[in-house]
């Protein structure tokens, strides 16, 4: 989601690929991650911690949680913005709680500041209770720092399209 301002534009699909079943971010939800409410003030989804998310002593590792970060914030960032490309800029988490194997947790990413060219996103990783379904530990908090606005390429309307209906069905 991230991509620099110098980057080319991606290759157009290959055939065959327009049947594929939109994707909000290939990486996160190839770890099980569901998207729970897209918006250009929140963003927020659910990971369970599963032996591929986890580190060796089985808690949740903190790249995972680094991801969530970046990615909930990127997409909130490209929806504020009036989905124009962006870039990270900076990405400051402090893990401050473990997730366990079998844990649940959610990511929920708010803007702190919407400016026209830079914003600024809070992100918090909770663990679920799984008798209640609310949040009851902190595992994370992060702050992302995007630079906004940046020329979109014609290629990037398809994702637009894709994510538009994607979060009207949240």
């Amino acid at each position: 989601m991230g991509g620099g301002a110098g980057e080319s534009d991606p290759p157009p699909p290959v055939a065959g690929e327009a049947t594929k079943p939109f994707q909000v971010d290939r990486a996160l939800q190839a770890l099980g991650f569901e998207f729970t409410r897209v918006t250009a003030t929140e963003v927020a989804g659910r990971l369970p911690v599963t032996e591929t998310c986890c580190q060796p002593f089985d808690w949740l590792n903190g790249g995972v949680s680094a991801l969530m970060a970046e990615v909930t914030a990127s997409i909130g960032c490209y929806v504020a913005s009036g989905y124009r490309r962006l870039a990270g800029v900076q990405l400051s988490i402090n893990h401050v709680g473990p997730a366990r194997l079998g844990d649940l947790v959610q990511a929920t990413a708010k803007p702190v500041q919407l400016g026209r060219k830079i914003q600024v996103w809070e992100v918090q990783i909770w663990r679920i209770d799984p008798s209640t379904s609310e949040c009851k530990d902190l595992i994370s908090t992060a702050r992302v720092t995007l630079l906004a606005n940046l020329s979109t390429p014609q290629s990037m309307t398809i994702y637009e399209e894709g994510l538009k209906k994607f979060s009207s069905k949240l």
